[in-house]
């Protein structure tokens, strides 16, 4: 757990947010939780992947939606550097974006009861990780505790209680996915999912926030490796959940410890995916931000 002598604005399962003022840090942790609890054992530089790849995308896609980064060295102590940001104060929007390209995880449980997914009706036939026609937007609710609900645009839009901001979140969320699994496809990496977070400034101006295509936001899959009708393996936290389910936990806290050579595997593909995507080893990054040794 993050330790600084500044005032905590909020903890979550994976960050610690602290009040900066004029702006917030975002710290991220090595923590990571299964089923909505925290496992007692880190993944050795989980924190600075995801903060990593975060700057990476965020800069890629500067030119499609605004977002909160400010810097990740100016204001950024030297202790958490390589793993923190320094972003802009905004309202957060009471929704998750997401964005589904393939049809696995929960859209594919959706899709075998009803043919749809957030109320978006799909070809007959689909396999298991089959890729859709067009990737669709399918947003969640975002639960303070326990599983977040999926919902329709029109549930989103009563959460928000502006449609023309969930609009222009849909269509910003969908040209961020688009844009991003072009390249990570292009990097050998398939996106099949990912969700964003937006909130908006003191402008009223759409702003992208949080973290953004990450393994933890996201579901990765090798290119090589991939064949519809079954799932797939992954670079995001499946390993660990594929271990927990596994493990006779019965998914109530507390989390168990996890093993060391699932800890290995998970640390690993975090960084695999790091590097596969922006091309240069996490040593980079690290480098760039003055992040201690």
């Amino acid at each position: 757990m993050t330790a600084l002598a500044l005032p905590l604005n909020a903890r979550g399962k994976v960050r610690e947010l602290y009040d900066l003022g004029d702006a917030l840090l975002m710290v991220a942790s090595d923590r990571i939780s299964t089923y909505d609890a925290v496992h007692p054992t880190p993944i050795p530089g989980k924190g600075q992947v995801l903060t990593g790849l975060s700057a990476f995308w965020f800069e890629r896609t500067a030119g499609l939606v605004p977002n909160h980064v400010l810097s990740y060295e100016d204001g950024v102590p030297e202790e958490v550097r390589g793993r923190a940001v320094k972003v802009r104060k905004l309202r957060m929007l009471p929704v998750e974006c997401v964005v589904r390209g393939y049809i696995t995880g929960s859209g594919w449980k959706d899709y075998q009861a009803t043919g749809t997914v957030s109320g978006i009706a799909l070809p007959a036939g689909l396999r298991e990780s089959d890729q859709l026609p067009e990737p669709i937007f399918t947003p969640s609710t975002k639960a303070l505790e326990g599983h977040d609900e999926a919902i329709d645009l029109e549930g989103a839009v009563a959460a928000v209680g502006d449609r023309s901001l969930v609009e222009a979140a849909r269509d910003a969320s969908l040209a961020l996915y688009r844009a991003a699994s072009e390249h990570a496809r292009e990097r050998g990496v398939i996106l099949a999912d990912t969700k964003f977070e937006f909130g908006v400034d003191e402008q009223g101006a759409l702003v992208l926030g949080d973290e953004v295509l990450t393994p933890d936001s996201s579901r990765y899959w090798p290119a090589d490796g991939y064949a519809p009708g079954r799932g797939q393996p992954s670079f995001d936290k499946q390993y660990v959940r594929d271990w927990a389910a596994g493990s006779g936990w019965d998914k109530a806290p507390p989390a168990p410890a996890i093993p060391d050579d699932v800890v290995a595997g998970t640390r690993a593909r975090y960084q695999e995916a790091y590097e596969l995507i922006t091309g240069e080893p996490l040593s980079a990054w690290l480098s760039r931000t003055g992040a201690p040794a």
